[in-house]
């Protein structure tokens, strides 16, 4: 791997999830002197991939990486091929869903239907969220193992409310029901008072590629019959559009 790109993205990576940080927190957290890492920010500042806070010191990510990231979801054919079918499970369910795929050990979401009932909300779309933590997340562990490895391999994961699952072998052992019954769950795990269901999406080589999420408030935990196998109806709908001849599909490799 070239170093310059290399630590480069260690800033960018380091900068995710709307974080703020100077150039000696930045130089802490990826071992490097601060000068080597204030010449990274600078040449990246000028790009417009990272930008400096108006009033201090401290840099975030830049607006050319929104751009960058419209361009890649323009360019995902699950993107193009749910669209419809996510507004039509927003509509029956009243619940907002997500769309989200594999970025490293988190999941993207890369399309997000608000609930239809009017209320102000927070867009979603370009939001990662620790797999583990997730039930999009889950269906993406379950189906695919060399991604389990990665996510799973310490042992213990980072726990982002009192209920998240943090052992690897507490989490590894939903994955056959999650397999067998095409749905996965998360209750407050990754935020307190919101649930989700999710469920797999699958293309013409059979391998899934995409999660599809209902989500709903923990208060109305858990997610009715009908809820359940309108989303189930929608990832096999979805699946089909991509080519795919069986739903649930097979874990890789099976």
């Amino acid at each position: 791997m070239i170093q310059a790109i290399d630590r480069a993205a260690r800033v960018l990576t380091s900068l995710q999830g709307a974080r703020h940080l100077g150039i000696a927190e930045l130089a802490a957290a990826l071992e490097l002197p601060p000068s080597t890492v204030h010449g990274i920010v600078k040449s990246l500042q000028g790009h417009g991939l990272v930008a400096k806070e108006p009033n201090g010191n401290r840099y975030m990510l830049g607006p050319a990486l929104l751009k960058l990231s419209n361009v890649y979801l323009d360019t995902l054919d699950v993107r193009a091929r749910s669209l419809r079918w996510t507004a039509e499970l927003a509509r029956r369910t009243g619940l907002a869903t997500r769309l989200g795929v594999e970025l490293f050990d988190e999941v993207i979401i890369i399309h997000h239907d608000e609930r239809p009932d009017g209320t102000e909300q927070m867009p979603e779309t370009g939001l990662s969220i620790p797999a583990h933590a997730s039930a999009l997340g889950k269906v993406l562990l379950a189906y695919d193992g060399a991604l389990a490895e990665t996510v799973l391999g310490d042992g213990e994961l980072r726990a982002l409310t009192g209920d998240t699952v943090t052992s690897a072998k507490a989490l590894t052992r939903q994955f056959a029901q999650i397999r067998e019954r095409g749905l996965a769950e998360e209750l407050d795990e990754a935020v307190l008072g919101e649930a989700s269901v999710a469920a797999p999406i699958a293309d013409r080589s059979g391998a899934v590629v995409a999660a599809l999420s209902v989500v709903l408030p923990s208060s109305d935990w858990p997610a009715a019959d009908a809820v359940q196998n309108a989303l189930r109806e929608t990832a096999r709908n979805i699946s089909r559009e991509l080519g795919a001849t069986r739903w649930p599909p097979l874990q890789s490799g099976e």
